[in-house]
């Protein structure tokens, strides 16, 4: 491809130089340019991201042939003058690699919390129902029922279209994404032709980024606000809202597709009755316009019945048959890191969630509360750098549910891991039994030790993650390994 088909992406732009130069790829980053591609110079987005334009001559020293710029840059090669850089990222990365999202069907997922279980929920019944499917989640990818490793959640547009365009070489049916406020906001996903968009839910996280919460639904809605402008029959768009959340008539507004309902509490088109949850799963009469089936999953606490109908709503739309759905969730696989026991023939049961958020913690400890014949006893810290308005709050919740509290590290990231803990404790009830150990190996460690016959040791925030990162180093930490490890010398 030469650099003028690119040039006429975006109708505000001005060029300067031989634009007949030939393009090999798109690049943001100068550590995957491999010599031909043109380096997108784009500026950081509230405060994220150091600005490319100061690395616009290392780039094109590794082999740049050209640089797409805000403002001009002292280097010698063909530059495309646009007015959003980012915009112009995603443009050119899903033109290079040929629109690949309009040949599957793309699914869209996105709110606070649900969104990794949701996904695995609808990979696991498409997969099951005979389509080859993709999935993107956190920090993890599916390519041909291959998993790989990926840098962040919501990939930037030229791994994202690179990957989407490998699964529709590959013959992928579909594709299902999760969708972070954070990659809506800074043009990720512009360029991807959803079929599908998915919201679970939207309470308190990332305000260190949006600012307020108004800004953070603002930015969860242009998911949806996309959805529908155009009708084609043969690639109905649709949208799945939880009508039980107060940002559904909200996200309702935005939409121009037909919306698909779900929920507990309201009338709606996908609806759970009749709940039971047992400390072996959960069984409800699964309520829709299509009739009524008695479901059963090995999943436990109220938010994965939530999970669940959105799940079942997506494959809906997905033309996948009740029955189907229905046997599927029956054999739902239990995922990394979200309600996932640690095991090794204890007395006592050990918990590790992903739960980073007040409404996600409050939800995993709630539902246990509800099952749980011993003490609970919760191990949980806040990740640095981020919203702090969260810590107090996270250490009420805990409070709240927990018979004793272990506050640690998270990802501390560049801040004193000493004033995040110092923020959770401002949250914590004085007559909770707490103690406070920065080092999250030693409190894990003394959980195990305090937990006695019928406890429950919730290990909380990092779920599946591999890394702990500490002033700029990503070091190696898994909580389900070691808590693993730890049970097989702690003694109590």
């Amino acid at each position: 491809m030469e650099l003028k088909e690119l040039t006429k992406l975006l109708t505000v732009s001005r060029t300067v130089g031989d634009t007949n130069v030939e393009v090999k790829g798109v690049e943001m980053d100068t550590r995957k340019i491999m010599g031909g591609e043109v380096f997108v110079c784009v500026t950081p987005r509230r405060g994220l991201l150091k600005d490319r334009h100061d690395f616009a001559q290392e780039a094109v020293g590794k082999g740049a042939v050209a640089l797409v710029v805000e403002r001009d840059v002292d280097v010698d090669v063909p530059k495309i003058f646009v007015k959003d850089t980012r915009l112009a990222l995603a443009v050119m990365a899903t033109h290079f690699n040929d629109h690949p999202s309009e040949s599957i069907g793309l699914i869209g997922v996105t709110g606070t919390n649900g969104k990794t279980t949701t996904s695995y929920i609808i990979d696991h019944i498409l997969e099951s129902a005979g389509y080859k499917n993709g999935l993107m989640g956190n920090n993890i990818m599916k390519i041909d029922g291959q998993w790989k490793e990926t840098a962040i959640n919501t990939q930037e547009p030229p791994d994202l279209q690179r990957n989407l365009r490998q699964m529709r070489d590959l013959k992928h049916d579909s594709c299902v994404m999760e969708v972070t406020s954070q990659g809506l906001d800074m043009k990720r996903i512009t360029g991807c032709d959803f079929k599908t968009a998915v919201f679970t839910n939207l309470t308190q996280d990332h305000l260190d980024y949006h600012g307020t919460i108004e800004d953070y639904k603002r930015a969860k809605a242009l998911l949806f606000s996309g959805m529908g402008n155009s009708f084609n029959a043969t690639k109905r768009k649709h949208v799945v809202l939880n009508i039980d959340d107060e940002a559904y008539e909200y996200l309702e507004q935005m939409v121009s597709c037909e919306v698909i309902t779900y929920g507990i509490e309201n009338e709606c088109d996908v609806r759970a009755k009749d709940i039971e949850i047992t400390p072996n799963g959960m069984e409800f009469l699964l309520s829709t316009f299509k009739g009524d089936y008695k479901v059963s999953s090995p999943l436990i606490g109220r938010f994965n019945i939530y999970n669940s109908l959105a799940a079942i709503a997506t494959c809906i739309a997905e033309g996948v048959s009740l029955e189907k759905i229905t046997e599927c969730l029956s054999t739902t696989p239990n995922i990394a890191g979200r309600m996932e026991v640690v095991s090794d023939n204890q007395d006592y049961t050990a918990v590790v969630d992903f739960a980073h958020t007040p409404d996600a913690l409050e939800n995993v400890l709630s539902s246990i509360r509800e099952l749980s014949k011993g003490n609970i006893l919760t191990v949980f810290g806040c990740g640095g750098d981020r919203d702090s308005t969260k810590r107090p709050i996270m250490g009420e919740v805990a409070s709240n549910y927990s018979d004793h509290v272990i506050v640690t590290s998270d990802n501390p990231r560049t801040e004193n891991r000493d004033r995040i803990i110092e923020d959770i404790q401002s949250g914590i009830d004085q007559q909770t039994s707490v103690n406070i150990v920065p080092d999250r190996q030693e409190a894990i460690a003394l959980a195990l030790r305090l937990a006695q016959a019928e406890d429950v040791v919730v290990i909380a925030g990092k779920g599946q993650e591999s890394y702990q990162l500490i002033n700029n180093e990503k070091l190696p930490f898994d909580d389900k390994e070691t808590a693993r490890k730890l049970m097989e010398t702690v003694s109590r």
